[in-house]
């Protein structure tokens, strides 16, 4: 089968989920192999990620030459996966969406909320299971039968056996899957042969962009070819059920969804223990972001306002959220952190500031360089600042910034790696202090051992320029860092997070800033992305 027996009409849309029966059966390796072969027979080929991850999105746009997308169920909606991904692969020959952990492994274990399967179901797509088969023969069809019963409602179109003893040792395993789940085996990878996908963060981007990497994307796709049918895989993705082009606001009205996104943020990635992501730590390619035009913005704001309800009765409710952006309205400028050490945005995040009417003006502060003379807010995602402190503090242009901001009550939003910044000092793991921005009055402290992990919902404390008292958004928190606060019992707390270990008051919120662990899905309530917008239009209106 060549690229001519692909269609690209959305209305096919044909694609594959890349699903393991747990987190290290091979689904990255297969993923990228996978991608790299199709690309190689001339196919379009569009990646996405199932739950919050940046370590494997990174990799899907260097294979595919294209952004590689999150999705997402429960920080925002299943209406808003569904159209994330419509949007996303609307002109591609194929989509190949990699899993998270293993199948059905998410947020809840009772159910599958969070998981692999939540977002195959979802998006309609026929599932290819790896499976780990080191030292087994017919227990493989064992595993195999329980994860298809397990939810019958689930498309398992196919099965890729890994780590094969040899080429007798995948006929027996084929033959005893097959007879028994009544589903092809198409292909196998040789216990020999793992890739050795790198897991630091730091120094990915770099090598990524160097091309080093390219050798081991080649590697695995020639791994997976020389023992899979590339063309039955083909055909199982063609198989997905039509998903329509079209989707229907809550107006009533319909509109197509754009597929001009080029954002290259993600979802951070976090580990098997608490339900979120698998195995690695994170990392984001660095990426020029496109503007999106303003005849965008309701199409994004659409799928936010879908994503934001949660049910039937807050329908009418939501139905009167829009974000119209005017021609003659004044674009604000919100100035968005991005280099090696701030990099971790979801790409919907920066989608909607736009669609809100927010112009985007990245800078690097690892460059040497301060906060742009045009913003009018400041945006500082997370990262890895502690293996730049010392460029960060001798940066004296950027904090002197910083702080300039806060004192103009420039609205200023800092998560995980940004918020770190804010505080007086950071010591890194080595032990070693550096200042920095002095906003927060509290000392930073990095750890070896994991300081939070999983999913958040972050209730506001107080109102700001982000959230009123009580709104919500949902996001994620995954960081090694301790924030001491000098005066404990005086802390203006941003949010009292929810998660699967109980409730606590964290980050800072103080006159126009919002600061935060918590990693928060602006899709998840797409009222902050407008209220932040006009909160910038104010700061400039007084500054005239």
């Amino acid at each position: 089968m060549n690229s001519k027996n692909v269609t690209s009409n959305n209305q096919s849309a044909p694609r594959l989920i890349i699903a393991g029966t747990g987190s290290g059966a091979g689904k990255t390796t297969v993923t990228l192999g996978l991608m790299k072969a199709l690309a190689q027979r001339g196919l379009s080929v569009q990646g996405f990620k199932c739950g919050p991850d940046y370590i494997d999105p990174t990799y899907h746009t260097a294979v595919t030459g294209r952004p590689s997308r999150n999705l997402d169920a429960w920080m925002t909606s299943p209406a808003y996966v569904k159209q994330t991904f419509q949007r996303a692969s609307a002109g591609h020959d194929i989509s190949i969406i990699e899993g998270v952990m293993g199948l059905y492994d998410g947020k809840d274990p009772l159910s599958n909320i969070g998981s692999t399967a939540e977002i195959a179901m979802i998006t309609q797509t026929p599932v290819i299971l790896v499976v780990d088969v080191r030292s087994m023969a017919r227990s493989a069809a064992a595993i195999v039968l329980g994860f298809q019963h397990l939810e019958p409602e689930l498309n398992i179109a196919g099965v890729i056996v890994n780590r094969c003893g040899s080429a007798g040792h995948y006929t027996i395993v084929k033959k005893a899957i097959e007879q028994m789940c009544n589903i092809p085996v198409v292909g196998w990878l040789k216990r020999d042969e793992d890739m050795s996908i790198p897991e630091r963060h730091l120094g990915l981007v770099p090598a990524i962009e160097r091309g080093e990497l390219e050798p081991l994307f080649q590697r695995a796709a020639d791994v997976l070819l020389e023992g899979t049918d590339l063309d039955l895989l083909l055909e199982l993705a063609t198989s997905a059920l039509p998903l329509s082009v079209h989707s229907t606001n809550l107006a009533g009205s319909t509109n197509v969804i754009p597929s001009n996104t080029a954002h290259v943020a993600d979802t951070a990635r976090t580990s098997d223990t608490l339900n979120i992501s698998s195995d690695t730590e994170m990392a984001l390619i660095s990426d020029k972001t496109n503007t999106n035009d303003m005849a965008n913005a309701t199409d994004i704001t659409n799928i936010a306002r879908l994503a934001s309800v949660k049910d039937a009765e807050h329908v009418a409710q939501h139905a009167a959220l829009h974000i119209h952006s005017k021609p003659d309205t004044y674009q604000p400028v919100i100035a968005v952190a991005r280099d090696a050490a701030f990099n971790f945005y979801y790409p919907d995040n920066l989608e909607l500031l736009e669609a809100a009417g927010a112009r985007l003006k990245y800078f690097s502060p690892l460059a040497g360089e301060g906060i742009p003379a045009e913003a009018d807010s400041i945006y500082l995602g997370g990262g890895f600042p502690e293996e730049f402190a010392a460029v960060i503090a001798g940066n004296k242009r950027f904090l002197e910034g910083l702080r300039e901001a806060a004192r103009s009550q420039m609205p200023l939003f800092a998560e995980c790696g940004g918020y770190m910044v804010l505080a007086e000092t950071l010591t890194d793991r080595e032990g070693w202090t550096y200042p920095m921005a002095g906003i927060i009055p509290a000392q930073v402290q990095m750890q070896k051992k994991r300081a939070a992990l999983g999913y958040r919902e972050a209730s506001a404390v107080q109102d700001s320029f982000l959230l009123k008292q009580g709104e919500v958004l949902r996001g994620h928190e995954f960081h090694y860092s301790m924030m001491t606060y000098r005066e404990e019992g005086a802390i203006p707390y941003a949010y009292e997070t929810r998660g699967l270990r109980g409730s606590k008051q964290e980050g800072y919120a103080a006159g126009s800033i919002v600061a935060g662990y918590t990693h928060v899905h602006l899709g998840s309530d797409p009222q902050a992305a407008q209220r932040w917008v006009e909160h910038c239009r104010l700061y400039r209106e007084h500054q005239a």
